[in-house]
């Protein structure tokens, strides 16, 4: 069976992932080592040690995901941030810098080490590399690759692979994004924040709401309807004579109907983007994909469509699995 690793913000999202079926459960510390550090989330060490106990005591793993790039001369951090993951008894570490990745294979040996999505490893030579170099053993894959890609990279590497099936998309340049930081100063990759909620406002304007990020204006809203929180990869700009999405439009990726094609790629685990979503959100989409690694496993049809109330704005993508533009 393909392994199903959820997320958990808070504790509660912990508890409510691994009660719902969770095999794996990924999180972070509530500080700039983690690619989702928003206020209220993310673990104390105190509440990652009491959640790793839980996990364990139901039979499932916790991944502390250390994966945002240390900032010149404050690498202690990072270091720490390792440390206290394996003090904690954690089942892994998702790393993206190298020089992270290389203190961890030298310093704690025995605490395995996965790649993050935000190493951005697209290809069979430089996952070897982390492989043969530093001994990761899994690495998650960017959401830039087709199926058929995916295959193709497990047929020459002797690593595990993880993708992500279900969540929120960026503009799939995991590692690299830099759009938040023009407007706000802080980016996902070095601060693991994208469009802060402390530059967040909203103010209505000719009989709309316009969503601004930092005092630009990042989408609007006609007046009675809901104005999506303004992220600066999904808003709708004008540009020349068309308004619209320029970056991308606001959809959820959905792979499950992707499921079957994904397991005979070769691929080991499944990743379900949420970590700052509710605990009721976690406990219903575990169990919906833990129903569908089942029947996968049991030979019966995955059910489709069954998160498509979930999806952003209703909306759902299989994103570059297909790659339908080429």
């Amino acid at each position: 069976m393909m392994e199903l690793v959820c997320p958990a913000g808070t504790p509660a999202s912990l508890r409510a992932a691994v009660d719902a079926g969770a095999h794996s459960i990924y999180c972070g510390f509530a500080d700039d080592t983690n690619a989702r550090n928003f206020p209220g989330l993310n673990f104390s060490r105190e509440e990652l040690a009491s959640g790793i106990a839980y996990a364990k005591s139901k039979g499932a793993k916790v991944l502390v995901a250390i994966n945002t790039f240390p900032t010149a001369g404050n690498e202690d951090l990072w270091h720490r941030a390792v440390a206290d993951a394996e003090k904690a008894g954690a089942h892994a570490v998702i790393l993206a810098d190298l020089g992270l990745i290389a203190h961890a294979a030298e310093r704690h040996p025995g605490l395995r080490r996965h790649l993050s999505v935000q190493a951005a490893a697209a290809n069979p030579d430089i996952i070897n590399f982390y492989a043969e170099t530093f001994d990761v053993k899994r690495v998650v894959l960017p959401r830039v690759l087709s199926v058929q890609e995916i295959a193709a990279i497990n047929r020459e590497i002797d690593v595990e692979t993880e993708v992500f099936v279900f969540g929120g998309l960026c503009v799939m340049a995991e590692g690299r994004c830099s759009l938040s930081s023009f407007i706000t100063g802080r980016s996902p990759n070095m601060n693991g924040v994208c469009s802060p909620a402390s530059h967040v406002t909203y103010a209505e304007e000719d009989q709309e709401l316009a969503a601004k990020l930092g005092g630009y204006t990042i989408h609007r809203a006609a007046k009675g309807t809901p104005a999506p929180y303004p992220t600066l990869c999904k808003g709708c700009f004008k540009v020349g004579s068309r308004t619209g999405y320029v970056f991308e439009d606001p959809a959820s990726l959905d792979a499950s109907e992707l499921l079957p094609a994904l397991s005979t790629a070769g691929v080991t685990a499944l990743k379900i983007e949420g970590r700052q979503r509710s605990r009721a959100y976690v406990a219903q989409v575990v169990r919906n994909f833990r129903a569908a690694v089942e029947a996968l496993e049991q030979g019966r049809p995955v059910p489709a469509g069954m998160l498509a109330q979930l999806t952003e704005g209703q909306s759902a993508t299989a994103g570059a699995y297909n790659k339908i533009w080429r």
